[in-house]
């Protein structure tokens, strides 16, 4: 409803994805077969009221046994002119090169924040090489990287919250987040920018990352994020988080 009203030539990029898919119970599962990423395709074109979509991504590697076949339906979806790129998000590098095989790929969506640090070793690395965009989620690791996080508010989170029983939000990583969360308050205090728009930003420091996602509830909580390309991290910044994270792995 929101891009109606908005000219071509001004609409924003309209990124979705696919391959998870619900039955009539609501179980989620997840689904690479061609026929299912094609109706799947369709029925986004068709809820979203556009011609194209502009990136087109696989959700999650699962069934792994179908990446091929997954693939070169959004390969032939692409051919079609229905999507005009498309990318991956979860993959690890073998994935990937499996599905390059088939068609070039735009994208990679993983998870990527000073508490999720995994891709550092060789996807980022991989996705360079080949210029595949990173296009990173959970910059502010799920929440615990905003600033507004505490021990007494994990401690309120409902049952049904996820991060309830995660140990990142669980003794002892939650102090150590929190620990690591006053550093990133006092970075962004000089600028004037949040916690939050330091968290990200320091994930734009990696030559691979293109874009991170952020996701938001609320329009008020543009404002404090809204600023994070503008902010300078210095190189003594950046020692200083490392060195912390040294101290406390």
């Amino acid at each position: 409803e929101a891009l109606k009203d908005i000219p071509p030539a001004e609409r924003p990029y309209v990124f979705t994805k696919c391959s998870l898919v619900w039955d009539e119970t609501g179980k989620i599962s997840g689904s690479l077969q061609a026929d299912s990423i094609r109706r799947e395709a369709e029925s986004s074109l068709r809820r979203l009221d556009v011609d194209t979509i502009d990136l087109y991504q696989i959700h999650w590697p699962n069934p792994d046994r179908d990446i091929e076949e997954g693939w070169q339906a959004m390969a032939d979806l692409k051919r079609e002119g229905k999507v005009r790129f498309i990318g991956v998000s979860n993959f690890n590098v073998a994935q990937m090169k499996r599905a390059q095989a088939i068609a070039p790929m735009t994208s990679l969506q993983p998870p990527y924040s000073l508490i999720r640090r995994n891709a550092e070793s060789e996807i980022l690395p991989y996705c360079l090489e080949q210029g595949i965009a990173v296009i990173n989620y959970s910059p502010m690791g799920s929440g615990i990287l905003t600033g507004k996080m505490t021990a007494d508010r994990v401690g309120k989170m409902a049952d049904t919250d996820w991060r309830k029983g995660n140990p990142e939000f669980n003794e002892p990583r939650l102090s150590r987040h929190l620990e690591l969360v006053a550093i990133l308050k006092d970075i962004g205090a000089r600028q004037g920018r949040t916690c939050a728009e330091v968290a990200i930003a320091w994930t734009l420091l990696n030559p691979a990352v293109s874009a991170a996602i952020v996701g938001m509830r609320r329009p008020d909580q543009v404002d404090g994020v809204i600023h994070a390309p503008e902010v300078f991290i210095t190189p003594e910044d950046v020692e200083r988080i490392e060195a912390f994270i040294r101290e406390n792995p």
